[in-house]
């Protein structure tokens, strides 16, 4: 258990940070990945910031709930995940149904919302054991 509760927020601090990272460096890259089509140098800037401001966000976050064994970090990164797949599902009622992508994108939201709640919930009473 102990390894599960370190090993699930570590796996999505590298996944935040690789896209962050991406979205920073390779701003039309990540819009291209993410379906979002940029409009010159202000729809770059907005991937950059806003998409890549995100993910490193979430990636500090969590790598400070790990660093400091405090599941309340993980559960603000959470949140984020479950407003950003509330917002998918606003999508998927007025746009209609969603491309494979973006029920991927999904789903993947929430399992990683479900695996920062279930860390957060275990990481001090497992770290107190050691």
């Amino acid at each position: 258990m102990r390894y599960v509760v370190k090993v699930v927020p570590g796996l999505v601090a590298l996944l935040f940070l690789v896209m962050g990272v991406n979205f920073m460096l390779d701003p039309a890259s990540g819009a291209a990945q993410v379906a979002v089509t940029p409009i010159g140098a202000d729809g770059l800037n907005t991937i950059r910031g806003d998409l890549g401001g995100l993910f490193l966000s979430c990636a500090v976050l969590t790598i400070i709930g790990m660093v400091r064994n405090q599941g309340t970090w993980f559960l603000a990164v959470a949140v984020l995940m479950l407003v950003i797949a509330g917002g998918r599902l606003i999508g998927f009622v007025v746009d209609g149904a969603p491309g494979q992508a973006t029920l991927t994108a999904f789903l993947f939201e929430l399992g990683i919302a479900a695996g920062l709640i279930f860390s957060s919930r275990r990481i001090e009473s497992v770290t107190r054991l050691d």
